[in-house]
């Protein structure tokens, strides 16, 4: 399962936004959980920009996916690749690497991104 940004922020700070049998399929240790390092370069960008106070998760961000047993994914240039190519025109580059990602690594989106959900490009878990 990859985490959709939104998705990390709101297990981290304000878990409740998150349906609790969301909670509860992502809680089981099961289940696999990975985040994009695009998601760390969308929220310091959203940080820099005033649209997000970030800083706390970055600051710890080792630490918060340690925590949360979440593995990282790199970008490679296969990723950026597979993202530059997708059939969507959706231009957020972040959602975009993180499709790509998943769709490289078959892993499902956890999301609730209604851009994600309705380009149906890879498995998606509604969040």
């Amino acid at each position: 399962m990859l985490l959709d940004t939104h998705v990390l922020i709101w297990l981290v700070t304000s878990p409740e936004k998150i349906k609790p049998a969301a909670v509860e399929h992502l809680s089981d240790p099961i289940i696999e959980l990975h985040v994009s390092a695009a998601s760390a370069w969308e929220i310091g960008i959203k940080t820099r920009l005033g649209r997000l106070d970030g800083d706390p998760l970055l600051g710890a961000w080792s630490e918060v996916l340690a925590d949360m047993s979440i593995s990282e994914l790199p970008i490679e240039s296969a990723d950026a690749i597979v993202a530059a190519r997708l059939p969507w025109e959706h231009r957020d580059p972040f959602d975009r690497m993180i499709v790509a990602q998943a769709l490289r690594r078959s892993l499902t989106i956890a999301t609730r991104d209604q851009h994600v959900l309705d380009a149906a490009l890879s498995p998606t878990f509604t969040v």
